[in-house]
C-alpha cells in the first residue's frame, strides 16, 4: 500500500512537470505599426507553483521511505493539503472570467495593444489529474500499516522462549504473562527462583 502511494506521488510529479511545459494561454497583440504578435504562456509561466510542487512530491515520495510512523502520517497530511493547491491551480484556468490582463502582463504586452487570448485546457486538466493522484497517494500513505517493533521475536521457537524466560527470571526481571505460562507448562513454579535449594 505504501509503495503504491509512493508510485502515485512520482506519477503526479511527472504529470505536473508535463503540465508546466504545455501551453496554457495564447496571447495576441497588435500595436498598429508592425505585424501582429502572438505569445504562448506555458504552465510554468502561468502557474509558477507547478514545478516546485512537482519537486515537493518527489521529495515526499523519497521521505516516506524512512522515519517513524507518525512522520509518515504527517507527511501524508501535508501532501493531501498540497493536492488541494494543485486542484486550485488547474481549476482556476476554467473559473477565472477574464485572463486577458494577466496574460498580457506575463507576455509583457501593453494591455491597450491586446487583441485576444485563447485558453488551452490540456495542461490544466493534467494538473487536475495530478491533484487526484496526489490525494489518492496521500490516502494510501496515511493508511500504510505501522512497523511492528516485535517482529524479531515473532517466530521464536518454544525452546528459545524458555531459555529467555530462565535468563530473565535468574536476573530478577519481571516475567511476562506468556513466560509464566511457559514455566507452568514445563512444570516449574514461576514464583520461585531456579537457585532455590542449592
Amino acid at each position: 500500500m505504501k509503495h503504491l502511494g509512493q508510485l502515485l506521488l512520482v506519477i503526479a510529479a511527472s504529470a505536473l512537470w508535463l503540465a508546466s511545459r504545455m501551453t496554457w494561454v495564447a496571447v495576441s497583440s497588435f500595436d498598429g505599426l508592425g505585424q501582429p504578435k502572438t505569445a504562448t504562456l506555458n504552465g510554468g509561466t502561468w502557474s509558477t507553483a507547478l514545478v516546485p510542487l512537482a519537486l515537493i512530491l518527489l521529495a515526499a515520495a523519497l521521505a516516506s521511505t524512512v522515519g517513524p510512523t507518525w512522520q509518515l502520517r504527517l507527511l501524508a497530511l501535508i501532501v493531501g493539503v498540497l493536492s488541494a493547491a494543485m486542484a486550485y491551480l488547474g481549476i482556476s484556468l476554467w473559473v477565472v472570467a477574464d485572463v486577458a490582463v494577466r496574460a498580457a502582463n506575463l507576455a509583457e504586452f501593453p494591455v491597450a495593444d491586446l487583441v485576444g487570448t485563447q485558453r488551452q485546457y490540456w495542461g490544466a486538466g493534467i494538473t487536475l489529474a495530478a491533484a487526484v493522484l496526489t490525494l489518492v497517494g496521500a490516502v494510501l500513505l496515511l493508511r500504510a500499516p505501522a512497523k511492528n517493533a516485535s517482529k524479531s521475536d515473532k517466530y521464536e521457537t518454544p525452546a528459545r522462549r524458555r531459555e529467555t524466560a530462565r535468563r530473565r527470571a535468574a536476573r530478577g526481571d519481571d516475567m511476562s504473562e506468556r513466560m509464566m505460562w511457559d514455566a507452568l507448562d514445563e512444570g516449574r513454579d514461576p514464583t520461585k527462583p531456579d537457585t532455590e535449594g542449592r
